[in-house]
């Protein structure tokens, strides 16, 4: 039994409600600003916010492998959308977090005006294409439905995968940014935007659907057996990464999480339990 913290729906509603209260502070209010306050305690647990798969699964291993060698107290907290990670990490209820790529992260600190950073690259979830009920892409055809997560970064990223593979074209230059209404040729395709936790519980209702590589692997697909299409990983700007607000960069403790995360042990973990459906994204630190 997993000795983490699983977020329930009410620890969800207690935390989108302290995030309403802070909301509501001043300009002086140190947390308005992105500032961090008082100095971490090192000695208190570092406490990460994360995806339960894989993201909790590698800081499970780390905790249970890694941590107490290197003298570092770690507390992982579940959670299982794509909101409360960040605003949790904001708020100071968590001190770090471990679920998201950039291009997700510039989008929700522009909405949400908030102040996360990333620290350091740990691994690639490939987005891949889904079904039931097509063997080969080249099998999906017209008046047919495509599930697509309905945020922004992934919705472009889904897009882009299905551009590629020849199923729909976009205009040019929107990128990452792409949304249903860019689609310039939709080959008779039908899309279904949902949330992307639960594209998955879609494939039945749907002939294909996009899906994260974290859901899909929760769902008990594999990724690189499983899926129609697959992202590429050269070149991917997709890399998931360990995340503070703006100013606990330097914390002891978040500075040896990270350390821990693109040691050799993970990488070998990451290999050997993912066998390429998530592959590590070891290297330069991600940038601001």
């Amino acid at each position: 039994m997993r000795k983490n913290i699983k977020v329930t729906a009410a620890a969800a509603a207690t935390a989108a409600l302290a995030l309403g209260l802070s909301a509501c502070g001043t300009d002086s209010d140190p947390a308005s600003k992105g500032e961090t306050g008082a100095k971490a305690d090192t000695s208190k647990a570092l406490v990460v916010a994360a995806s339960p798969t894989p993201h909790a699964d590698i800081l499970n291993y780390v905790k249970k492998n890694l941590a107490d060698k290197a003298g570092l107290k770690l507390e992982v907290k579940e959670f299982t959308d794509y909101v409360l990670p960040n605003t949790a990490t904001e708020n100071g209820q968590v001190d770090a977090n471990f679920f998201q790529h950039k291009p997700y992260l510039d989008d929700f600190n522009k909405k949400n005006k908030t102040h996360i950073v990333p620290v350091v690259n740990v691994h690639l979830e490939p987005l891949g294409l889904y079904s039931k009920k097509i063997k080969d892409v080249k099998d999906i055809k017209a008046g047919q439905t495509v599930a697509v997560p309905n945020d922004t970064t992934n919705e472009g990223r889904a897009l882009q995968l299905l551009a590629e593979n020849g199923l729909i074209t976009i205009k040019d230059g929107v990128g990452t940014n792409a949304k249903i209404s860019d689609i310039t040729d939709k080959k008779g395709l039908e899309f279904k935007e949902l949330e992307a936790a639960t594209v998955p519980r879609a494939l039945d209702d749907v002939d294909a659907a996009v899906i994260n590589g974290n859901y899909a692997i929760e769902a008990d697909l594999k990724p690189a057996q499983d899926s129609l299409v697959l992202e590429k990983a050269e070149g991917n700007p997709y890399a998931n990464f360990l995340a503070v607000k703006d100013g606990n960069e330097d914390d002891p403790r978040v500075q040896k999480l990270a350390e821990l995360l693109n040691s050799d042990e993970v990488k070998k973990f990451i290999e050997d339990t993912y066998k390429g459906s998530i592959v590590p994204a070891f290297g330069e630190p991600a940038k601001s």
